[in-house]
């Protein structure tokens, strides 16, 4: 893609997993990046030098992701997207909301869902001053159908996303910015460590997918980079799966 050359994006979740991938693929297409994870910075980021900034901290911490952008604007003069892609699932304190610690609750919440809001707050304003921008924030299928072994704050927060987001559409609209979800199947990445220690489920959820297979970083990053770019320029309010096919199954 060329659509990239000479614009800036800010990435979360950038320091492994999709995010990573989706920062890395921005680069090798032209975009300057502002990567920020609060996990510590990646030993091998592609292109030049000055090309892209780490910021290793707290997306639930405001005045950080604040700081973040304004060291994005002062390094590549300002912002034309923001891809949303950091999240947490924990899988061994995340449960029933009948029974989940309320604590949990709220840093699940934070985590997933307000830290989105804190990124947007922040960006908008520069894409408003580029004369327009795109966002694309990932939520989960999850969030989609219950679970009979579920992660309640995971899926309410996840489901927040796409209702954040189709409202910022249609706020934002009028200023040529545009905002929309990626639901992410099933996929090889940190979230999904769990499938090292037990390849018997990895197995059996590739089988229970149409395309036969689990989902990757790249799959991701592809359709991430698709509604970010210009190619997706009518495109706005809406969500994308890429699953697999996954849901589509009766």
């Amino acid at each position: 893609m060329s659509d990239f050359d000479g614009k800036v994006a800010f990435v979360t979740g950038a320091g492994g997993g999709m995010g990573y991938r989706i920062a890395c693929d921005l680069i090798d297409a032209g975009a300057s990046v502002l990567m920020f994870d609060i996990k510590p910075r990646p030993d091998e980021i592609p292109g030049r030098a000055e090309q892209s900034v780490f910021v290793q901290a707290d997306l639930t911490d405001d005045a950080a992701v604040a700081a973040a952008v304004e060291q994005a604007v002062v390094s590549f003069g300002g912002i034309d997207y923001l891809a949303n892609v950091a999240g947490a699932l924990w899988f061994d304190r995340d449960r029933s909301a009948l029974e989940i610690d309320l604590d949990v609750w709220d840093q699940v919440m934070a985590v997933n869902l307000k830290s989105m809001v804190h990124t947007a707050r922040q960006a908008v304003p520069c894409m408003r001053k580029r004369g327009g921008g795109a966002m694309v924030h990932f939520s989960s299928t999850q969030c989609l159908r219950g679970d009979s072994a579920p992660q309640d704050a995971y899926q309410a927060a996840k489901a927040g996303v796409v209702a954040f987001s189709k409202s910022l559409a249609i706020q934002l609209a009028a200023e040529n910015i545009r905002s929309n979800v990626i639901f992410p199947g099933p996929s090889e990445s940190p979230m999904q460590d769990r499938w090292k220690q037990n390849p018997d489920a990895r197995t059996a959820t590739a089988g229970a997918i149409p395309l036969g297979r689990v989902g990757t970083v790249e799959d991701m990053s592809n359709a991430c980079l698709f509604l970010l770019s210009d190619r997706a320029s009518f495109i706005t309010g809406t969500e994308l799966l890429v699953d697999g096919g996954l849901l589509a199954k009766p």
